[in-house]
């Protein structure tokens, strides 16, 4: 696959994920503006989250029957508009709505992995994917240091107008540049590529049935997305209270360490490739619930803080891009519907993670978010021990029986 097609994926899945994530480092500021509380500003997370897993949902489906080049540049298009309406929003009723538009018209960065990965050979996929993975990575990232800055320059309203101009300009690179994409074509355990819209979400479910293994990597994207989320959402208040009491702009300038967390994609693909996928997940997990008590003392000082978000964003994705590698092996011409119902799972555990961060600081700060992530990060770990010990358990009945 050329690396001048690989790069434009990888940057339109960053340019597109950045709509979620803007608004993270502003919600104090938010709050301020529009007279609301914290846990109620906390809620634009949710609210493009929510609107993320609905076109998850029934926007991804799509490209296992549409022509992807016009499906990608339409929600690229409606991804703009929706974002207009966030930069003129009197209130914030109408702020948390666009950005749940928003939040729909984004899922286009899950159109385009696996676009990339079924363009891509086969001792390649792994790379590739965690190539366009470190896209979005980087854009979730720089989301935060970009839409901080540009807070302090004009205001959080200026975030989102700057985003809408971007999405347009994309949409029109893409236009001129990404090849023609049809669809898969030829059955698929009784489903064919070109199927009616019904048929093809209900297939969803029945391919969910069907993999066990889609379902364990299900359970683990939503677990480290919650873990993911609960960090990223209560972080800002954190860092806007004594004693740090930072601006917009610092606040966002603390996505740069989570960089480190985009350099593992590639190298996590790698391992995937190598097939070493397990040993990535395990060493993934125990360093998520490790990152907690870094997390813990960062509290209080910065430089914890810090490493504390390298250590967790450098595992979630070393996470996300091992899952991704092994459920794209699993149905290579049903790619776009597995790609649904993973990030499904993840984005709920998005959502469940944002919400809860958001209610557990105001009942107990800091301390009580680090008490649920870790919490999360436990369970997590916890249950890929027993999915280990389910399938060695299961391969010893079989090898008696």
């Amino acid at each position: 696959m050329e690396r001048r097609l690989v790069v434009l994926l990888a940057v339109t899945c960053g340019v597109a994920v950045t709509n979620l994530y803007v608004a993270q480092p502003l919600l104090d500021t938010i709050a301020r503006a529009f007279g609301v509380g914290e846990s109620t500003a906390g809620l634009l997370v949710t609210a493009g989250q929510v609107g993320y897993v609905l076109g998850l949902a029934f926007l991804v489906p799509l490209g296992d029957l549409l022509e992807r080049r016009r499906l990608v540049v339409g929600l690229l298009v409606v991804a703009a508009a929706a974002q207009v309406v966030s930069t003129v929003a009197p209130t914030f009723a109408v702020l948390a709505a666009s950005l749940a538009a928003v939040g729909v018209a984004s899922a286009v960065a899950q159109v385009v992995v696996p676009l990339a990965s079924s363009m891509a050979g086969e001792e390649e996929r792994g790379r590739i994917v965690g190539t366009v993975m470190s896209g979005l990575l980087v854009g979730i990232l720089l989301a935060r240091t970009l839409s901080g800055l540009l807070s302090e320059l004009g205001g959080f309203r200026l975030v989102f107008g700057v985003a809408a101009a971007a999405m347009l300009l994309l949409a029109a690179v893409l236009w001129r540049s990404l090849p023609v994409a049809p669809p898969p074509v030829g059955p698929d355990h009784g489903v064919p590529g070109r199927v009616r819209y019904r048929r093809l979400l209900r297939s969803v479910l029945a391919l969910i049935g069907e993999e066990p293994e889609l379902r364990r990597r299900m359970w683990l994207g939503a677990t480290g997305m919650a873990i993911f989320s609960v960090l990223w959402t209560a972080v800002a208040f954190l860092l806007a209270r004594e004693p740090y009491g930072y601006g917009d702009g610092v606040i966002g300038l603390f996505g740069l360490a989570g960089l480190a967390g985009a350099l593992m994609a590639p190298v996590a693909g790698r391992v995937s490739d190598a097939g070493h996928g397990r040993a990535a997940t395990t060493g993934a997990l125990v360093t998520l619930l490790g990152s907690w008590v870094l997390l813990d003392l960062g509290g209080t000082h910065v430089v914890a803080l810090v490493l504390g978000i390298v250590v967790l964003d450098f595992a979630v994705q070393g996470l996300q891009i091992t899952n991704q590698s092994t459920i794209y092996a699993l149905r290579p011409d049903a790619r776009s519907r597995i790609t649904t119902a993973y990030m499904v799972a993840y984005f709920l555990g998005g959502v469940s993670g944002s919400t809860a961060a958001s209610i557990v600081w105001g009942a107990g700060g800091w301390d009580a978010v680090c008490l649920l992530g870790g919490g999360i990060a436990a369970t997590s770990l916890a249950s890929w021990a027993w999915f280990g010990w389910s399938a060695r358990r299961r391969g010893a009945v079989v090898a008696g029986g």
